[in-house]
């Protein structure tokens, strides 16, 4: 194959990871390849997920079967493609139309016991339906639809807002856009197989927030995961659990929690969603990507009206690095793929390179403290950790501008807290300059520590309109 790996050798290399291949800098080569072959074929990709909601995405790939070489570079491309846009955009059914060949290549990998069938699986459980791949001509290419949703911004009333992350719980009392009360309790949903923990941990944080309002009118929830209609579709949250009591006790268990309350109203939303919804609000715009580093990386987006697209935003199983040496994801079992490098397992990845050793026994989010213990007393290797976040994150801001229009880039998070985070913007700007001019005029911000900390919390509780 084009060796596409030089062609895309970043301008800004992070010191502990000089393998990194940034996803944008691969495909800018491959895409100008392409064209100055000047046999350049049209190609598209077309998602459907649920309520019938279509999205298309145009390229162009070499013709087929004139060269191994130009075959073996167009599946490389659309198989990390069609990866990248089924975990932004969602789909339980994939069409391409351009190139037949790839078309064949892409259901191998869909198909049972393929490359790809982690992913097939848990789309098919998310939508409820067979993972299907479709081959057509370019021209029998279906449509675009797509619907979006105005959610959150509600001030009135006693509300109580719920963040589940991996590592912590929080949860905050809100009366008219009054914050009365918030806190953090440290949990360990990830690895307890049984759901009572769960569900006792998320009640006594809300039955807790209750105790500082006069009544309780709303409750609105941020939780790691996916989720239609207030259920738990899929979330790490209950990686654990067994399918039999994750049908019967977490399916439901944010609507169980609500009902214990008394039936009062109830909105769940993807984490990464509130942060972007916490974004617009605070900045008073629009199109704001939200990425918030904990636990896993949550992404959400708020388009151009203001509203959330419905797409599912999974962006830490979206690949950033081309590296084929790159870590590999223990749970999609895909190498590449953003939780490595927008959460506490970026930090934990790069410490042994930064002269750092973390003793085995201690939990990820313990690791993160002590290597951000470690940057707050002046120690080198752990500050090359958080520029070198800082550096993926600048080429990954790059890459996410091919599927999301960016105006505001807002991250959050355990691992956003403090030097860090600023580390981390400082390095990303750095990158847009060096690399993306033309994207110099999307904005970073890192909220202030306790936003950072309990900010989604605190725009859960506005999530639920009180009718």
């Amino acid at each position: 194959m084009i060796d596409f790996n030089n062609l895309a050798k970043p301008k800004i290399v992070p010191n502990l990871d000089p393998q990194f291949t940034p996803a944008v800098l691969w495909n800018r080569a491959f895409a100008k390849a392409v064209a100055n072959s000047g046999q350049a074929t049209p190609f598209a990709v077309a998602l459907e997920r649920d309520g019938e909601q279509i999205s298309v995405y145009e390229t162009a790939l070499f013709p087929a079967g004139v060269s191994a070489e130009w075959d073996e570079a167009n599946y490389f491309y659309v198989e990390r493609l069609v990866k990248c846009l089924l975990w932004a955009k969602g789909g339980w059914k994939i069409t391409v139309g351009g190139n037949a060949a790839v078309g064949q290549a892409l259901k191998k990998a869909y198909a049972p016991g393929g490359s790809r069938e982690f992913d097939a699986d848990f789309m098919g459980g998310v939508y409820e339906k067979d993972f299907t791949v479709e081959i057509v001509d370019y021209d029998e290419m279906p449509k675009a639809f797509e619907t979006t949703e105005a959610v959150g911004g509600h001030l009135d009333g006693c509300r109580i807002g719920f963040d589940a992350g991996g590592s912590d719980r929080k949860v905050a009392a809100v009366k008219d856009g009054e914050v009365l009360f918030s806190d953090e309790t440290v949990w360990h949903p990830k690895i307890t197989e049984d759901p009572d923990y769960h569900f006792a941990g998320i009640l006594d944080s809300i039955q807790r927030a209750a105790e500082h309002l006069p009544r309780v009118d709303a409750i609105g929830v941020s939780s790691a995961g996916i989720y239609i209609n207030n259920r738990t579709a899929v979330a790490s949250l209950f990686l654990k659990v067994p399918k039999d009591q994750f049908e019967a006790k977490v399916r439901d268990i944010y609507p169980r929690v609500a009902e214990e309350l008394g039936n009062i109203p109830i909105k769940v939303v993807n984490d990464g969603d509130v942060t972007a919804l916490a974004g617009a609000s605070s900045l008073q715009d629009t199109k704001v990507l939200g990425i918030a580093m904990g636990t896993s990386e949550a992404v959400g987006y708020v388009n151009s009206e203001g509203h959330l697209t419905g797409w599912l935003n999974e962006l830490a199983f979206m690949p950033v690095d081309y590296n084929l040496e790159a870590m590999v994801d223990e749970w999609s079992g895909d190498y590449g793929c953003g939780v490595k490098y927008f959460s506490q397992d970026g930090v934990i990845k790069l410490a042994p390179a930064a002269g750092i050793e973390l003793e085995e026994n201690l939990s990820p989010a313990e690791k993160l403290s002590v290597v951000q213990k470690l940057l707050e007393e002046g120690h080198k290797g752990a500050q090359e950790i958080f520029e070198n976040i800082g550096v993926y994150l600048g080429y990954a801001i790059g890459h996410y501008s091919d599927f999301y229009d960016i105006k505001h880039l807002l991250i959050l998070g355990r691992v956003t807290s403090g030097r860090g985070g600023v580390l981390i913007l400082e390095k990303a700007r750095e990158v847009l300059e060096a690399e993306f001019p033309e994207l110099t005029h999307i904005e970073l911000h890192l909220p202030g520590e306790s936003d950072r900390r309990v900010g989604q919390a605190i725009a859960a509780a506005g999530l639920t309109e009180i009718k």
